[in-house]
């Protein structure tokens, strides 16, 4: 099963960066260019992970990320941030927000692809252990 990820950042090359290297590994990228796009497409897309920039119009990172883990439909969507924010605050707002992973640009690809398959075998580790346990 192909995995769906969106990435949501207002910077255009950013999102073609990720698009490229996510799609490399096999994975289904999904694109939104501001907080609002990305929480649509959460609504009409369903998917499994979303990449998240602090700094946006419309709405900003932490908007967004607060208006999903506030959504028990949407809770349980993991999310690393991928930001130029990274203040001690910013770092401390996003971990103590949900995020599972808080990535500062400029970003290392590889880094961000093991971070991503990291959440992803943590979330089929989990999905195992409910099917076998009664």
């Amino acid at each position: 099963m192909q995995r769906k990820i969106l990435c949501c950042d207002d910077e255009k090359p950013i999102v073609r960066l990720l698009e490229v290297n996510l799609q490399r590994q096999g994975f289904e990228v999904l694109k939104a260019y501001n907080g609002a796009e990305c929480l649509q497409m959460v609504e009409t897309d369903r998917p499994d992970l979303i990449i998240l920039d602090v700094m946006m119009p419309e709405m900003s990172g932490f908007e967004v990320l607060q208006k999903l883990k506030g959504d028990p439909s949407t809770a349980e969507i993991p999310v690393i941030m991928l930001t130029a924010r990274s203040q001690d605050a910013d770092v401390i707002r996003g971990w103590q927000s949900g995020v599972e992973t808080y990535l500062t640009k400029p970003f290392n690809s590889l880094e961000l692809i093991s971070f991503v398959k990291r959440i992803f075998a943590m979330q089929d580790s989990q999905n195992d252990e409910k099917r076998y346990t009664i």
